[in-house]
């Protein structure tokens, strides 16, 4: 078999077609593939070919032709674009801890409730229905098969410290395992079972599982009259990723369909790729990255002027509130049908709308988005089949042109989206932490999100297993689900659900007037709609003149007021002073001789400073809470801090 006769029976297996039918001169894209897909095809290439391609090397516009000219070129020694010189490799250590990625650090803070927006638990709820379920076996089946999935996946057995770092604890130690709670409402009436399930869903909603407590995970079955159920699922977002929570549910489902399944064993664990990435920074292709999005800094737009309710420092959310949309299998087939003929992937589409809706909601064209993306680097075969916290955000710049077609606009943001995801090595925490300090900003850079995981199922081989033995038949449509997410105004889900495509807006309510989100989802739904039909695409959207909004008086994100704080230069003026500052020097391993010195200007991050409050509460023996760090993190402020803590202590 030829090179490109290989490379033809991955794109097949990946879209569905048969390999002769792939012509040379035919973009991924254009076949049926997204992005998704893309990223499946780069680990398929490496676990068959040995041939590892860079995010830069397989594009959704590439067709056969060329990628099997770079493939070839690539086996025969042809440096890469961007070669990454690591290798994942088990550690001697299984248990020992290993540092929380970016993201990580971000959810990590967010519950100390240092953030704007902050929640108790950064956490992701959903149930869903089961039917046919075996009401004797169901809970011992599904004991079982949570226990011998965290031999499997190490991530349930997950834990972080106080200072931010995560280790796994051995199989076997008391409660290292999440446990199964049963509710067993077979004989109960309707009415008693609708507040059970209410009353389920609201604590499950609100009271997420937390590993600085214990598991990450909260696994519970509600068994229901005449074979029914539901299985909730809690997922902390500091251990599980969208993908993961994918990988986790599958296999979740196929140990309790089967006693007797034993899946491939994981060479490498999520704490070994974690690790592996400390030589990142060292690398060229870390380094270009860096500078690639260094140079762009200052020219990054500012986030949708959205027009608030409320400052967001004033507001303490519960939980984010929800708008959706599904469209179904006859309108989702259709509106896929209309990106390949376009030349778009579907996520773009969604992208392209939502920011549409954004540009005539906050009166004006260019903007900065938030972006989730999967982030799992190509470093060994097993990556994909890991259970972890994965994911990054990337930072997405967009400007929206007045008097062209939607279509128009859609390609122009899949280029630029395209351009931006090739330097992923250094992610949206990591520029927004940068653009923060620039900015002289304490308040969150990116607040309105994008989050597409449209085609997920296809890059996983199919669809999640149906069957779950004792548990059932999973009714994947009737479900329920509640996220919370730091730092977060407002972001847009698009997932498929079977057949169907499903959009979501959560947002936190309290910073938007009712009707403005109403409108603004109704206009979202519209767009797809004609989409789906085909002239939507055509159709020249009514944007605002105003690429960027001037001064505003009223409250608007992204253009809030900052809190001017500014201290006498000079040594530290007492002793508290002076011990803040040997904390901060200790932990930035900086000489600190200012009492105005800022701790983020000396090179801080928002997991150091949870380090420096722990630490100040052992030297000063006060519980100074990580926001009040963050709204004047100088010495003389944080010194201020303690001082009226401690007095209000005595």
């Amino acid at each position: 078999m030829t090179l490109r006769d290989e490379l033809a029976a991955i794109w097949a297996e990946l879209l569905g077609l048969p390999p002769g039918e792939i012509p040379d001169d035919v973009s991924f894209l254009r076949l049926g593939g997204d992005s998704v897909l893309a990223v499946r095809m780069s680990a398929l290439v490496r676990k068959r070919l040995a041939v590892v391609l860079a995010l830069s090397d397989v594009r959704v516009e590439t067709t056969l032709g060329e990628l099997a000219d770079l493939v070839g070129r690539r086996t025969s020694d042809e440096p890469m674009a961007k070669a990454l010189p690591i290798t994942v490799t088990r550690r001697s250590d299984p248990h020992a801890e290993f540092p929380l990625l970016p993201l990580q650090q971000g959810y990590f803070v967010g519950q100390q409730d240092g953030w704007e927006l902050s929640y108790e638990s950064a956490h992701y709820y959903l149930d869903y229905a089961l039917t046919g379920v075996d009401g004797d076996e169901a809970a011992d089946a599904l004991t079982d098969a949570v226990e011998r999935l965290a031999v499997h996946q190490p991530t349930l057995r997950a834990r972080v410290t106080s200072d931010g770092r995560q280790h796994v604890l051995p199989v076997g130690t008391p409660g290292a395992v999440p446990g199964v709670r049963v509710y067993d409402l077979r004989e109960e009436s309707d009415e008693r079972i609708t507040k059970a399930l209410e009353q389920v869903r609201g604590e499950m909603s609100r009271n997420g599982p937390d590993p600085t407590r214990g598991p990450g995970l909260d696994i519970r079955l509600t068994l229901l009259p005449e074979g029914e159920g539901r299985l909730h699922l809690g997922l902390s977002l500091l251990l599980f990723d969208g993908w993961s929570s994918s990988v986790l549910s599958r296999d979740l489902l196929t140990f309790v369909a089967d006693w007797n399944a034993v899946p491939a064993p994981l060479e490498v664990g999520f704490g070994d790729y974690v690790t592996s990435l400390a030589e990142l920074p060292a690398t060229e292709a870390w380094r270009a990255d860096r500078d690639w999005w260094w140079s762009r800094m200052d020219s990054l737009p500012l986030p949708p002027a959205l027009p608030l309710a409320a400052d967001p420092h004033d507001v303490r959310p519960v939980t984010m509130a929800n708008r959706e949309h599904r469209w179904s299998a006859a309108r989702w087939a259709a509106l896929r049908q209309e990106c390949t003929r376009r030349g778009v992937t579907p996520s773009t589409a969604m992208l392209t709308a939502f920011g549409v809706v954004l540009a005539r909601w906050s009166g004006h064209r260019r903007m900065l988005l938030n972006s989730l993306q999967l982030n799992r680097l190509p470093l060994h075969p097993d990556v994909q089949r890991i259970v972890g916290a994965f994911a990054a955000t990337m930072l997405l710049p967009l400007e929206f042109a007045r008097s062209v077609s939607f279509a128009e606009l859609a390609v122009a943001a899949q280029t630029v989206s395209g351009e931006h995801a090739a330097h992923n090595l250094v992610t949206g925490v990591e520029v927004g932490r940068e653009l923060a300090r620039r900015r002289g900003s304490w308040r969150p850079v990116g607040p309105v999100v994008f989050q597409s995981v449209l085609g997920v199922d296809a890059a996983m081989g199919g669809r999640p297993p149906e069957d779950a033995g004792p548990l059932g038949k999973v009714v994947a449509a009737d479900y329920f689900h509640q996220l919370r997410t730091p730092q977060v105004a407002i972001e847009v889900r698009c997932f498929e659900l079977g057949d169907e495509m499903v959009a979501v807006f959560s947002l936190v309510a309290e910073l938007f007037e009712p009707d403005q989100v109403e409108a603004a989802f109704a206009e979202f739904v519209a767009l797809v709609d004609g989409l789906a039909d085909g002239p939507g695409w055509d159709l020249v959207p009514d944007l605002p003149e105003e690429a960027d909004l001037g001064e505003v008086a009223a409250l608007r994100l992204g253009r809030l007021p900052e809190v001017a704080v500014r201290h006498a230069d000079g040594p530290p003026a007492d002793e508290l002073e002076q011990t803040v500052a040997e904390v901060f020097e200790e932990l930035l391993e900086v000489p600190v001789l200012d009492r105005g010195a800022d701790f983020f200007g000396l090179g801080g991050d928002s997991l150091l400073a949870v380090r420096v409050v722990v630490r100040l509460g052992k030297e000063c023996d006060v519980s100074l809470p990580v926001r009040n760090f963050l709204s004047d993190a100088t010495v003389a402020g944080v010194a201020a801090a303690v001082r009226s803590l401690a007095g209000v202590a005595r």
